[in-house]
């Protein structure tokens, strides 16, 4: 739920609440005030009783009003307490039921007690109540509404700055420009929008430093490792050296060569986090994974794996370069973790591209095969490979999954 359905959420409970009891208090109000005017009339009808029976000693007729009605029954005693009440009665002048007003009291026509009872019914003033009731409500109710509305308004005006940075912040690239300064005069969110500026600043600032320390770091040490290498190599070549000493200088230049492949693989990725690989162009992947398997042939005859490919002729828009790289390492992880005699299964079709292969009999964790430096125990590999395939695919925005289908171990890439 957003800030504004919140808001207007609880504003709405809260209107309402308070319209529901204003409501209530407005009616209550206006119903005691009105019962107060007919128990007045009430008695005013009551003292016109008296008065007419002290003058001619008999009571009155019946009104003609036909919302009054006064009734006449001999009483046994009489009490001087005046009884004022609610209640409903058969309106026989209307022939239907009423709600009403009542007032009882007992007088004396020639010594005999009687009870007089005089009801006023409300149906008049009920319908006056309603109408004086729905000419304030709905006033209020429109001045609500209103409200509401002009509160809605004012709120998207007054957010304004802030959904403005929100959205800078959510396309915000580190490659690309920089944050840009939102206007308002409002103190919160000036210090929101310097803080944001500030942040992303420095942010940038950081990510250039990287990228640079990477750079220099990678190409400084391509140097010194070719230079190892190429002494070792002499060295090993020379035939002047003991056993022992040779031994020694076979794993060192093993470790220097497994640096060198390191330094290589990470100034790759350091290059595609960048984009700095070139531009995206319409490509033709069948053609390009028949050329690796020439290029991979000896590798493949050496170890006696069978290669099926099953391609549709098919385009894609790819950057070469790193489609290139793609098929490598697809093509080395295929040919590494395989056993002798195995197999290997290539099938491209429209958006879609597999690669499996035979291998070990249980499945890889699909959560840290693409995690960087993660590799098989057994393997000789430095553990970049799938991370840089992870990588290109992201990248070229294509999805990767690995799957394990005994006894096949496989990668399904959907191109974009």
């Amino acid at each position: 739920m957003n800030l504004f359905s919140k808001y207007n959420r609880v504003l709405l409970v809260v209107l309402l609440i308070g319209l529901i009891s204003v409501g209530i208090l407005f009616y209550n109000a206006l119903n005691y005030t009105l019962n107060n005017k007919i128990d007045e009339n009430l008695r005013e009808e009551l003292m016109e009783v008296k008065d007419y029976l002290h003058v001619k000693n008999i009571f009155p007729a019946p009104p003609e009003d036909l919302d009054l009605v006064i009734e006449y029954k001999p009483a046994k005693k009489t009490s001087a307490v005046l009884v004022p009440g609610d209640t409903t009665f058969y309106n026989p002048r209307k022939q239907k039921k009423e709600s009403a007003r009542y007032l009882k009291a007992d007088l004396l026509l020639d010594n005999q007690p009687f009870h007089v009872l005089i009801l006023n019914s409300k149906a008049t003033q009920s319908r006056q109540m309603q109408i004086v009731f729905l000419a304030i409500i709905i006033p209020v109710v429109i001045l609500f509404g209103l409200m509401a509305l002009f509160n809605r308004y004012l709120l998207l005006k007054l957010w304004s700055p802030f959904y403005q940075a929100l959205k800078q912040i959510k396309s915000f690239d580190i490659k690309k420009g920089g944050y840009r300064s939102v206007k308002t005069d409002i103190h919160e969110f000036r210090q929101l929008d310097e803080a944001l500026k500030q942040m992303t600043t420095q942010i940038q600032d950081d990510f250039k430093e990287i990228k640079l320390f990477t750079e220099n770091a990678s190409h400084e040490m391509m140097t010194p490792i070719a230079i190892i290498n190429s002494k070792l190599d002499t060295l090993l070549q020379s035939g002047t050296l003991a056993e022992n000493d040779s031994k020694a200088l076979l794993d060192l230049y093993k470790a220097t060569k497994r640096l060198n492949k390191i330094n290589q693989s990470l100034l790759l990725l350091v290059k595609i986090d960048h984009d700095q690989l070139g531009e995206k162009e319409q490509l033709c992947p069948a053609e390009l994974i028949r050329q690796k398997v020439n290029n991979f042939q000896e590798l493949i005859s050496q170890r006696h794996i069978q290669v099926t490919c099953n391609l549709d002729d098919t385009t894609v828009l790819s950057n070469k370069y790193q489609f290139d790289i793609l098929l490598n390492n697809l093509f080395s992880n295929a040919i590494r973790h395989n056993r002798n005699g195995g197999e290997i299964h290539i099938t491209l079709k429209e958006g879609e591209l597999y690669f499996e292969n035979t291998g070990n009999q249980n499945a890889l964790p699909e959560s840290q095969i693409f995690e960087r430096f993660y590799k098989d125990p057994k393997s000789d590999g430095v553990g970049l490979g799938l991370a840089i395939l992870k990588q290109i695919c992201i990248k070229q925005g294509y999805s990767l999954n690995y799957y394990f289908r005994l006894p096949m171990h496989g990668f399904r890439i959907k191109f974009g």
